[in-house]
């Protein structure tokens, strides 16, 4: 009879060395910054991968700060949310567990009346 040992648990599951964007979310993101591109609002983006949170900037213009900055962290899952929407000034507008909903606020920008 062979005796095994009991295979050990292991530790906790490691994270990800950097936290970036899923192609579905990419697609909800370039989705808007393509209708705002067309209407003129919005000119560059930039994207940003760190160790606990991915960053997509938008610009006016290229040589600015960012107008708006689309923020996923995964720290925040369980609490705030996962995704935020930061403005100019560095306050968070919209904070939130669903991208497409977080990205509402700026889709209100789009809207504007007709003379």
């Amino acid at each position: 009879m062979t005796i095994q040992a009991p295979t050990p648990f292991s530790g906790p599951t490691k994270l990800p060395e950097q936290v970036a964007f899923d192609r579905r979310e990419l697609g909800v993101i370039l989705a808007l910054y393509g209708r705002m591109v067309a209407a003129g609002e919005w000119r560059d983006y930039g994207i940003s991968n760190l160790r606990e949170v991915a960053i997509f900037s938008i610009f006016r213009r290229t040589a600015e700060h960012p107008l708006y900055r689309i923020e996923k962290r995964p720290k925040l899952r369980m609490r705030q949310g996962l995704y935020s929407v930061v403005g100019m000034d560095g306050q968070i507008l919209k904070r939130g567990h669903d991208l497409k909903t977080v990205l509402q606020v700026l889709e209100r920008k789009l809207i504007r009346p007709v003379d």
